[in-house]
Parts: structure tokens; sequence; C-alpha cells
């Protein structure tokens, strides 16, 4: 059995409350705790906060400088949550000092507080957390005997990305040299060695964002895509080969078989599946940073459900041509969205409705059907097998790619909250962009919601059994 692996994941929102809460600018500690959703996986086991609940000073017996003792009354009722809906609890408090690690204290208390949780949960997955005056976070689970085991890693997915691991954290580098370490140098690198990121859909725009996202050095690519390589696409497929379409090779295998020729030493995790199967979203999960590359309404649905349950930073990659029907071309369009798992949806930006998720989805499960009600190809008004793409998915891809990067390292004169949607027509010759809008209501109660049966609470899922 491998040695498990434990991240903690909150949203910007929580991240900024907690902030507010943990400093109020009286250099004492202070405390919250939280409800959290989970993801079980083997080995990477995952906390989501669900629900944050700021102790109130008043209710705290003891605030120094290097010490706070609170009472848990406002504990209780997420406990009670925890064990029916089994979820976990997370403790987090403040370092106002700067203190980098867990002290002699925090040792006593944590054992003596989370005995009484696993106890009461009948659960050992619980968490303690620590945040730092500038806002870094680490954490550690305590286990049922009182033992602690470091976090990998605590992300907040905001408008920026922020990301903590304990590697980093705990010495490989100097303090100076982790802070300092240069923007498109080693700063992004470092960082994006320590990220999985998922690409589904491996064609159009998936081929070229998966080649920028090898070399740039990412440390873990977690790739889905049911399809093998035809004659027909390989147009449009980075790396694929005649040779590839002859002997029917799976896309995931081509991108794999490239990326290994690079030498970057990127791991991979490899699906051949659709997206559609409780199995793949379960492994999908597990990443830090999600890309969809995919031509359907259902599976964008999809992940942003994804997104919001397991808290994952979620870029939706588009591309659109309407032809005149003369052989010539009305408009030349796409769009980068970038969902952040408390934001809004694509769904609640009218990318898409309801009743054509519904449509996609008979696609699926009766392609018949589904032909007999609507004929589309790759260029909207004809039919083409072949359509001269490239150019344009690679810009798109790009886009996407740089959109990423804007987020872990901020680099623009405007805020990343004002880059919600990218959108560019080549017609016209313009780039628009637009910030985001309301919370989607149909997603906001399952933010941070984690494991859930069905799984996704989709019940087209409920059949197929996590691996």
């Amino acid at each position: 059995m491998p040695t498990p692996r434990f991240k903690l994941r909150l949203t910007g929102s929580e991240h900024q409350q907690l902030k507010k809460h943990l400093f109020p600018g009286d250099g004492l500690e202070a405390v919250a705790v939280a409800l959290c959703g989970r993801r079980e996986g083997v080995p990477v086991q995952i906390l989501n906060v669900h629900r944050l609940v700021p102790i109130p000073y008043d209710e705290c017996k003891i605030r120094r400088a290097d010490r706070v003792t609170w009472s848990t009354k406002r504990l209780v009722p997420l406990l009670d949550e925890a064990r029916k809906r089994k979820m976990s609890i997370l403790k987090i408090h403040s370092h106002p000092t700067g203190y980098p690690l867990f002290s002699d204290t925090d040792d006593i208390s944590d054992r003596d507080l989370f005995e009484s949780i696993i106890s009461w949960t009948e659960s050992d997955l619980h968490a303690s957390s620590i945040m730092l005056p500038d806002g870094e976070m680490f954490a550690r689970r305590v286990s049922d005997g009182g033992e602690f085991e470091p976090f990998e890693s605590v992300m907040v997915a905001g408008d920026d990305i922020k990301f903590w691991s304990e590697a980093a954290r705990t010495g490989r580098t100097s303090e100076f040299a982790r802070r300092h370490a240069q923007l498109f140098g080693a700063g992004t690198t470092a960082k994006l060695r320590e990220l999985t990121i998922g690409v589904i859909g491996c064609s159009g725009t998936g081929s070229p964002l998966i080649e920028q996202l090898a070399r740039l050095g990412v440390g873990k690519l977690i790739l889905v895509d049911p399809d093998k390589v035809e004659e027909k696409n390989l147009n449009r497929i980075l790396n694929a080969s005649h040779e590839d379409a002859y002997l029917e090779r799976y896309k995931v295998d081509v991108m794999a078989s490239a990326i290994a020729r690079m030498g970057f030493g990127t791991e991979l995790k490899l699906l051949r599946n659709n997206l559609y199967d409780a199995g793949v979203v379960t492994a999908v999960a597990e990443c830090d940073v999600l890309f969809g590359c995919v031509d359907s309404i259902e599976g964008r649905h999809l992940l942003n459900r994804l997104s919001a349950f397991y808290l994952i930073p979620y870029f939706d990659l588009g591309v659109k041509l309407v032809a005149d029907g003369n052989g010539g071309i009305d408009e030349v369009c796409g769009a980068v969205h970038y969902i952040r798992p408390d934001g809004s949806s694509l769904l609640s930006r009218r990318v898409y409705t309801m009743a054509q998720v519904t449509a996609d989805g008979l696609r699926r499960t009766d392609p018949t059907a589904y032909r007999d009600q609507v004929k589309a190809g790759y260029i909207t008004g004809v039919q083409e097998d072949r359509p001269a793409v490239i150019s344009v998915n690679m810009l798109f891809a790009a886009l996407g790619a740089n959109e990423f990067l804007a987020r872990l390292h901020p680099y623009r004169l405007d805020d990343n909250a004002d880059y919600a949607t990218v959108r560019a027509s080549l017609m016209q010759g313009e780039f628009y962009r637009q910030g985001d809008g309301a919370p989607c209501p149909v997603l906001r109660k399952y933010i941070g919601r984690g494991d859930i049966d069905p799984v996704l609470d989709m019940p087209s899922l409920s059949n197929v059994r996590p691996q």
C-alpha cells in the first residue's frame, strides 16, 4: 500500500476571510475551524474547505502572541455533521510572530483536541493548519495515535492561485532564494514541478497545451481521452503520425511518448476513458489544476462541477469557426474561461444551458438519436473532416497556458480578477476581457463538498464505482 500523501485546498474568499480574522492587527493569536469535504483516493488524500467558522475573540480564554486557548462550543455542531456526512475537521490558527513551524505548545494542544475529534467522528482524517502574517499556510494530519504527518501542499484557488509546498517550505532552498526566485525562471519552474495538472481532451487544443505544460516542467500530468488517433485528425494533433493512425494508438499514448522523449522527468497518468465515469472523476480530483479541451457541453458541465466539489482551478478552452456557406468564413474566434470554484460557472456565464447539457448527453448515450436531431461539424455551417485549424488551436492553447502562469505568478498590470474570461476574434483582430460574475447559484452548495454518493451528486454516475 503506497504511503498516503495529504493536501489542503481552500478558495480565495475563504483565505481572505481567514487572514482578516486571524490577523486583526493586535499581534495576538486567533483561531478558526472548518468543515471539510474529502477526496479519499490512494495515495493522495485531500481536504477541501466546505464551511469556515471563525472563533470569536471573546470566546478565547487566552490570546497571546504565542498562544491561544478557545471554547469549542462552535466546533460541536461541526463534529456531528462530520460524522454523519463523512467529512473532516480542520483547525487553523495564526502565528503573528511569523514562527514557521508548529510549536511544542501546538503539539500538546493538537493531540488533546484531535483525540476528542477522532473519537467523536470515528475517523482520523482531520488536520491542523497554521497561517503566517503574509498569508502562507502549512498543515498536518493528526493521526489516531497522536502522530503528526505533514501535508504535501496547501493551495488557494482564487483569482490568483497560491500554492505552498512542504518540500519548498522546509528548506530545500533558503528563505531568500525561495521568495526571490525569478519569475519565468527558477521561481516558475520550482512551483510547476510540485503541481499535478489534468488535461481533459488530447486533440485540437489539448495536444499543443500538453506540449507547453510538459516543456514548462510540470511535475505530473493526468491526461484523459478515450479516442484513438485517426488519419483525418493528423493535421491538428501535435506529435501524431500516420503510423499512430495505422496502429490505432490512443491519443494519450501518443502524448505520453512525446513527453517521454523530452526527458524532463514529468510523471504521467493516462486515462483512456471518457470523463463521464466515476473512476475517472475520482482520479482527476487529485489534480491541482484542470484544463478542459473538450468540444462537448456535457463534458464542460461535468468539469465545472468537479472544480466546485474539489476546489480545483479550472481553465476551459474553446475555439469556434463559422462558415458563410459559400466557401468563406464569417467568424474565427475563441475563449479561455477561468473558473474559480466559488465564482461564476460556465452555466451562469451562459456559455451553455441545461437544455444543451441534456441534448449533449444524448450524443453520448444514444448517438443515433442525437444525429437525427443535430448535424454539426468542426466548422459550424459545413462538414469538414480535415479542418485547417492548427494555427487557431495553438493560439488559444497558448492563451490558456499564459492565463495559468499569470495566476500562478501574477505579473500583469491589472488584477487577475479582471480576466475571468479572455476572448479573441481573429476576424476583428481584437481581444476582450471580462471579470467574474456572481457565484453560481446551482453549484454554490457544493463548494468543497468532495466525495459524495453519487459522485458529484450526479445519479448518472452512480452505476460506476470509483476505482
